[in-house]
């Protein structure tokens, strides 16, 4: 096999309540991982990290809002994006790119997927 994904983990805050200050319950911010903008949401099931871009039209997800039902909403075209999956769940057949966050001892913590070239 010649590539491989691998999981790389990056520190977001120190500690959840830092995470807490920076996205509020319910609501939604970005940041820039690397080269990526990420949209974090905090909702009633912990935080979720999905895209920023919407894959629909390319407006800012972290503009538009969360629902009860653990999607992001577009502030454009008001596509529901499923925060676990990243799927539309109205609209057409798009779907984001999301990203495992994990809160451990010592910070929150988000998985960004790479591809490893390897010839051996």
């Amino acid at each position: 096999m010649f590539f491989k994904k691998q999981i790389h983990w990056h520190k977001l805050f120190e500690n959840e309540a830092a995470a807490n200050n920076f996205v509020k319950k319910g609501g939604l911010n970005s940041m820039n991982i690397g080269n990526k903008k990420i949209c974090i949401a905090n909702t009633s099931e912990g935080f979720f990290a999905i895209q920023d871009k919407c894959p629909h039209n390319g407006a800012s997800l972290s503009r538009g809002h969360c629902t009860n039902e653990n999607s992001v909403v577009c502030p454009v075209h008001r596509y529901h994006f499923d925060l676990k999956t990243g799927r539309a769940k109205s609209g057409g057949g798009d779907c984001a790119d999301t990203y495992p966050i994990e809160i451990r001892e010592d910070g929150v913590y988000i998985g960004l997927t790479e591809t490893i070239w390897k010839l051996f």
